[in-house]
């Protein structure tokens, strides 16, 4: 019995595998929790079960068994862990890692297709998730296999291509001491061009849509309101173009000739922006190698547990 868990900067999906099939899933808000450690306690209690080995995927650099998540008030040990759920084999690994092993357990079905390319089966993959923080993680083929490794490719430096995204880049330098693509390919990232349009005048922000945001996620409000008010349409058309830049810089440092996919929180929420607005130019648009990008298939992963299943697999085959 393996205990897996997909800790993100703002659930926690946990869940029981047994033979490598998740039999209980549960999700929990980190923001009422003090810690993962508590967190699996209260799982591990509600349901009562042994377990053998507990993996979790959770946002960040590990060492030495540690991590301090960048997007939560936590630092997590394996040590701790060990202690507080009784467990002798307790695993962190990056959030990306286990997200990369879990497509592996995709079907079609969990798949939306950007661009179909002409996929090179001895090819490597890449994979990048935007949600509450930017992930990115490569594919290896090696040996007829994929090996997933980890990277924090998205605290990498942002690199603007526009004079809007200049003009981005030296807003956000008045507001943070480092501006990485983070800052803009995010939930907060969305926010972040948002209070630019508005801020610089290149938008005016409706009352109403400030009540809306005031009231629940702002991410989630500009997203919504993409197509039928001008400051989120603004606003998501540079996300969207930035993500695809992006996604595309990763697919050339991954020669990701296999394929890229895209994870995360927000894709599946703006798979309709993401097919008809800039996001596969952007990726595309490589100068001189823009032909390579144009082969690479680009695919939406639509589940949302593909992490889950990630850390359940490697549990598995560890």
């Amino acid at each position: 019995m393996i205990l897996a868990g997909d800790v993100g900067g703002t659930n926690t999906r946990l869940a029981f595998f047994e033979a490598g099939h998740p039999v209980l899933i549960e999700i929990f808000s980190n923001a009422e929790h003090s810690g993962l450690g508590e967190i699996a306690r209260k799982f591990l209690a509600a349901h009562g079960r042994n377990v053998d080995a507990a993996y979790f995927g959770i946002a960040g650099t590990i060492r030495d068994g540690m991590v301090e998540a960048p997007n939560l008030p936590w630092t997590v040990n394996e040590r701790d862990l060990r202690a507080a759920l009784g467990i002798d084999e307790v695993r962190l690994v990056n959030d990306l890692l286990v997200n990369a092993h879990g497509i592996a357990a995709l079907a079609q079905s969990d798949l939306v297709t950007l661009q179909e390319g002409d996929p090179d089966p001895e090819g490597n993959r890449g994979l990048i998730s935007a949600g509450t923080g930017l992930g990115e993680a490569g594919l290896l083929r090696l040996g007829g296999e994929y090996v997933p490794y980890a990277s924090e490719g998205g605290h990498a430096d942002f690199a603007a291509r526009n004079p809007t995204e200049i003009a981005l880049l030296e807003y956000l330098l008045g507001r943070f001491s480092h501006v990485s693509y983070e800052r803009v390919v995010s939930g907060p990232g969305l926010r972040n061009i948002y209070t630019f349009l508005r801020d610089t005048k290149r938008a005016s922000e409706p009352s109403w849509l400030v009540e809306e945001m005031a009231a629940g996620d702002p991410a989630a409000a500009i997203a919504r309101h993409a197509g039928d008010c001008e400051i989120c349409t603004l606003a998501l058309d540079i996300f969207v173009s930035v993500y695809g830049a992006e996604a595309g810089n990763l697919a050339l440092r991954a020669l990701a000739t296999g394929g890229l996919f895209i994870g995360g929180g927000i894709a599946p929420k703006i798979v309709a922006h993401l097919r008809k607005g800039p996001f596969v130019r952007a990726f595309r648009e490589k100068g001189r190698i823009s032909t390579v990008l144009e082969r690479m298939p680009v695919r939406v992963i639509l589940n949302d547990k593909t992490a889950l299943l990630g850390a359940g697999r490697l549990a598995t085959i560890r």
